[in-house]
């Protein structure tokens, strides 16, 4: 077996996360399950190097504040290293659709067959791609991520949308 892929990636890994309270639009169960997946799964495994910063250990919140979406990162010990402040509208649009198939597949999940659910599974897949594709292209120069990572933070900007 080889070396595992790091994409040029230095060290970094976050290590806690939080979502704004005031930033999360209360939502379905099915929504509240797939943020807290996100969560776990992000913290179990990411990476996540704030450019110009040392390889550690970093928390990360997120909140929105006036229709932005902004990443205050710290080091595990709690200084202050970077906030970042992102416009959500290259984003916009792809939320919309993401809300749409979601609501589609959740839909499905209780009243459609096997191969419905997995046709319309394989599209919230593709869509959740393109949306982590330009999340990671936003943090570019700002924070180094690979794909996995984007992913589970777009599920955490998604789940902040309903407010913003």
């Amino acid at each position: 077996m080889g070396e595992p892929e790091t994409d040029g990636m230095t060290g970094g890994k976050l290590v806690n996360v939080v979502l704004d309270e005031g930033s999360i639009a209360r939502s379905t169960p099915d929504v509240e399950h797939d943020r807290a997946v996100a969560i776990y799964d992000l913290l179990e495994e990411n990476r996540f190097q704030p450019v110009g910063s040392d390889p550690g250990e970093f928390d990360l919140r997120l909140s929105l504040v006036e229709r932005k979406l902004v990443l205050e990162i710290s080091t595990g010990a709690g200084e202050p290293v970077v906030t970042h402040v992102l416009s959500l509208s290259p984003l916009r649009r792809i939320i919309k659709d993401y809300d749409l198939i979601c609501e589609s597949y959740y839909e499905a999940i209780r009243h459609s067959t096997p191969s419905q659910i997995e046709a319309i599974d394989m599209g919230r897949r593709g869509v959740h791609n393109e949306a982590a594709q330009i999340l990671k292209d936003r943090l570019e120069n700002k924070v180094e991520i690979d794909m996995a990572t984007a992913r589970r933070l777009f599920t955490l900007v998604f789940a902040l949308h309903g407010k913003g």
